[in-house]
C-alpha cells in the first residue's frame, strides 16, 4: 500500500508532536479547545483514501512547504469516466484550506469536503454519486503545514499566507504580507494550480477560522463585485433553504484585507469565490452550537454550493435566430445565475472567424430579445454560427464559444440568396430548374463546345 511507503518518509521528516493514526472519523485531537490534525496524520489518511478508493481518489504532491512538506490535493471524480453522459466537460470545483496555521477549523472543513464524498460514493450515496460522475473535486486540505504543526498563524517565515497573493498585493493595512506577491514556496505552488489545473473552475471555497460567516469579494472594496446577482442568488437561496449564515461582501464583513486567495481567485482567475468562516470561540450571544453542528452547516452549504455548480456562470441558450433583410434577431435565455457582457455572435468558416457582431450582455436568470445587423455578414456553405461570451461579468472570467445548432436558425425567404448556408425546399427546386435549363443549352450547343464559365461567390468578410 501507498501509505506504507510514505511512512518512513514522516516519521523521518514530520515535526509533529503526536502522529495520530487514521480513522473513520477525523484523525485529530483536541488542542487548546480546538481540533487539531498534524500534517503526518493527514499525510498517512489521504493515502489512505488514494489506496481505498482508486476509482475515485488521484492523490497529487502539488508543491512544498518552506520546510519541505508536500501540499497533498486530494482529487475526486468518477475516473472511470471522462465527460458527462451527454459528453460535456466535467464541472470543476477547487477547495483549500489551512493558509492558516492554528485556524484548524478550516483544515477540518477542507478534510470534511472530502470525506463526505468519499464516504458517500463507497455508500451510494445518490447526491455524491451524480456529483463525482459530472465533477471533479480538487481539496488541497492543509496549505500551510508549518504553520499547522507549530501552532501558529503563519508559515515557517512569518508570512500571512492569505495576504501574500498577487491581488493588490501590500495595498491595504496588514502585517507580514511577506517580501513580494508569491515569495512563499505555498501560495506560489497554489497559483500554480490555480493557473495550470484548474483554470476553468466554476467555484473556488477557501477555509478558515474566526467568526461564523461566509464572505465573497471584495476584501479591498466596500462595494458589491461585479458578479453581485450570482452572490446575492445564492445568499438568498442559502438563506431561505439551508442556513441563516452570514455572508456579505469581505470588506464590510469583516474588515479590509488585500493580497487574498478569495480575491485572488476572482479577480485574477474569474472564479466565483468563497471564504468559510467558522467561530470556534462562538462569542456572539446567542450563538452557542456545537462545533459538530457547526461544521454540519458549513457543510450542508458546500455542499449546495458543489451540487449546483453547474448554475454558476452564465449559460446561454438561444430560443430564437431569424435572418432576415440584414439584420439577426436573436433570442437568448440565461439558464445559469451569473450575468455576461460583450457577448457576441460570431459566423466561422474554415475555422476564421469572418464576422462578428455588435455586443450586447444577457442578465442572470433573464431571457433577453435583439436584433443585431448583419448587413456586412455573408455567408458560405461550410460557414457556422456560435455564441462567443464569457461566463460571468468580472473582465477575468473565461470566455467560451458555444455553436449555434442549424436547426436553431431560421433564414427569411426575403434574404438574398448568399445568406443561405443550408439547403431549403424553394432553393431546391431552383437549382433544379437551372440544371435543366443548362442542359438544353448544352444540348442546342451540342455541335460546339460548352461554355466553362466559372461561377464565382462573394467570399469577403
Amino acid at each position: 500500500m501507498r501509505v506504507v511507503a510514505v511512512l518512513a518518509m514522516l516519521l523521518a521528516a514530520s515535526t509533529a508532536t503526536v502522529l495520530v493514526g487514521a480513522e473513520e472519523g477525523w484523525p485529530g485531537e483536541p488542542v487548546d479547545n480546538h481540533v487539531h490534525m498534524t500534517w503526518a496524520a493527514m499525510t498517512i489518511e489521504v493515502n489512505e483514501w488514494a489506496d481505498e478508493n482508486p476509482d475515485i481518489v488521484d492523490l497529487a504532491d502539488v508543491g512544498k512547504s518552506e520546510l519541505g512538506r508536500s501540499l497533498w490535493v486530494v482529487r475526486l471524480s468518477d475516473w472511470s469516466i471522462e465527460t458527462k453522459a451527454d459528453g460535456s466537460a466535467k464541472e470543476i470545483i477547487y477547495i483549500d484550506g489551512g493558509h492558516h496555521g492554528n485556524e484548524y477549523l478550516g483544515t477540518a472543513l477542507a478534510w470534511l469536503s472530502a470525506k463526505w464524498y468519499i464516504n458517500g460514493w463507497n455508500d451510494g450515496n445518490e447526491e455524491a454519486v451524480r456529483v463525482l460522475q459530472n465533477s471533479e473535486v480538487h481539496v488541497l486540505i492543509m496549505l500551510n503545514p508549518d504553520g499547522n504543526d507549530i501552532d501558529t498563524r503563519w508559515n515557517i517565515n512569518q508570512v500571512d499566507l492569505n495576504r501574500n497573493y498577487d491581488h493588490y498585493w501590500n495595498t491595504c493595512p496588514t502585517t507580514q504580507p511577506g517580501s513580494s506577491a508569491f515569495s512563499e514556496s505555498e501560495t506560489s505552488a497554489n497559483s500554480v494550480y490555480m493557473n495550470t489545473v484548474v483554470p476553468e473552475a466554476d467555484l473556488y471555497v477557501t477555509m478558515h477560522t474566526g467568526v461564523w460567516i461566509m464572505l465573497y469579494p471584495w476584501g479591498k472594496w466596500p462595494e458589491q463585485p461585479s458578479d453581485w446577482e450570482l452572490f446575492h442568488y445564492i445568499r438568498d437561496d442559502v438563506h431561505a433553504n439551508i442556513s441563516d449564515i452570514p455572508i456579505q461582501n469581505a470588506n464590510q464583513g469583516l474588515y479590509p484585507n488585500c493580497g487574498t486567495s478569495r480575491d485572488y481567485g476572482y479577480g485574477v482567475m474569474g472564479f466565483p469565490t468563497f471564504t468559510f468562516e467558522t467561530d470556534d470561540e462562538q462569542f456572539v450571544p446567542g450563538s452557542a452550537e456545537s462545533l459538530e453542528d457547526r461544521l454540519g452547516e458549513e457543510m450542508d452549504v458546500m455542499r449546495y454550493l458543489i451540487d449546483n455548480v453547474w448554475y454558476w456562470r452564465a449559460r446561454l441558450s438561444v430560443t430564437s435566430f431569424v435572418v432576415e433583410d440584414g439584420d439577426i434577431a436573436l433570442g437568448i435565455e440565461n439558464m445559469g445565475h451569473a450575468s455576461t457582457s460583450n457577448a457576441t455572435v460570431r459566423y466561422i468558416d474554415d475555422g476564421e472567424v469572418k464576422w462578428t457582431s455588435e455586443s450586447f450582455g444577457v442578465n442572470a436568470t433573464n431571457s433577453t430579445q435583439t436584433i443585431l445587423d448583419a448587413s456586412n455578414l455573408t455567408m458560405t456553405d461550410s460557414g457556422q454560427f456560435e455564441l462567443y461570451y464569457q461566463k460571468r461579468v468580472i473582465d477575468s472570467s473565461l470566455w467560451v464559444n458555444e455553436s449555434i445548432p442549424t436547426e436553431q436558425i431560421t433564414i427569411s425567404e426575403g434574404s438574398e440568396k448568399g445568406w443561405l448556408p443550408f439547403a431549403s425546399p424553394i432553393w431546391a427546386v431552383l437549382a433544379i430548374g437551372l440544371a435543366g435549363i443548362r442542359r438544353n443549352e448544352r444540348f442546342i450547343d451540342d455541335c460546339g463546345q460548352p461554355d466553362q464559365t466559372k461561377m464565382s461567390q462573394n467570399a469577403d468578410s
